[in-house]
């Protein structure tokens, strides 16, 4: 049971605060475009690389958030092979209409079509593995979360959850997401086909949705521990969108190296606590 009622809303006037436990949070002057756009995304990659930092110091800790990284690395990986081995049937099977064409276009094709089903592949994949490995590991990565808390002063407005209900929650919250980014990976999909603009326009604009979808994923361990769930996370990192999507394009890109999302994971977790605490107007800075 949640022991604390925990609202997310904007009074009349337009002044964009959130009302969070007892406390309100001006998220407007929080998330004021002190730096622009493109500098705020870049600190909100460099949360990343604070997380990272912040996750060697404790060796301990590493061990432990690698764990459940490689039990669900191994089950994508395998995935990522099966799909690398029959996506040449796939294109072929998409591409019924190029079987009468020159070998040329008929190859040029069916290569368009394997690459749109790479990166459907995976964009998906990338969200499922965190989602994945975020149960697997919730005891972990909520041990890291919660020392990375410690560090800047604690969690204010921290609610009592239980453990099977937090992991319940977590669970419905992070199929809600995977369907959602199945939903927009379809029409990335079909754009994968156009000529040019699918290998160059469309690779971005999927970094940028799995980029988005990663930070709101990411942070959930320190929402939940303020008794806050997906609709309210997504509301207020929405209120400071370039720093997340900072964080999460990079977290997204360094998924896509090999074992980048096994041996970044942890770190993943640490930098979106950061995360959390600044789009709560929280301090990230040691006293």
């Amino acid at each position: 049971m949640w022991t604390r009622r925990v609202t997310a809303t904007a009074p009349p006037g337009g002044s964009d605060h959130r009302s969070i436990g007892c406390s309100i949070v001006d998220v407007s002057r929080v998330a004021s475009p002190v730096t622009g756009v493109v500098g705020r995304f870049l600190a909100g990659a460099g949360l990343l690389v604070r997380g990272l930092g912040l996750y060697v110091r404790s060796p301990g800790l590493m061990l432990l958030g690698v764990v459940p990284a490689l039990i669900s690395g191994a089950f994508f990986l395998a995935a990522l092979g099966t799909l690398v081995y029959f996506v040449d049937d796939l294109a072929a099977l998409v591409t019924p209409f190029a079987d009468d064409w020159s070998s040329t276009a008929r190859s040029l094709v069916r290569v368009i079509a394997g690459l749109a089903f790479l990166g459907l592949g995976g964009l998906l994949g990338v969200l499922t593995f965190t989602a994945v490995t975020l149960v697997i590991g919730d005891p972990f990565y909520e041990k890291i979360s919660e020392q990375v808390e410690q560090r800047y002063g604690g969690t204010p407005g921290a609610v009592d959850v239980p453990f099977w209900s937090s992991l319940r929650r977590s669970l419905a919250d992070s199929v809600r997401l995977v369907a959602l980014t199945a939903l927009v990976g379809i029409p990335l999909f079909l754009a994968g086909f156009i000529p040019v603009v699918g290998q160059t326009v469309v690779p971005v604009i999927g970094a940028a949705v799995g980029g988005w979808f990663l930070a709101v994923e990411l942070v959930g361990a320190p929402f939940y521990r303020r008794g806050m769930r997906l609709p309210q996370r997504r509301t207020i990192l929405k209120a400071d969108r370039p720093t997340a999507l900072g964080f999460g394009v990079a977290v997204f890109l360094c998924f896509l190296i090999p074992l980048g999302a096994v041996l970044i994971m942890p770190a993943a977790v640490a930098g979106a606590t950061l995360l959390a605490r600044r789009s709560l107007g929280q301090s990230i800075e040691k006293d």
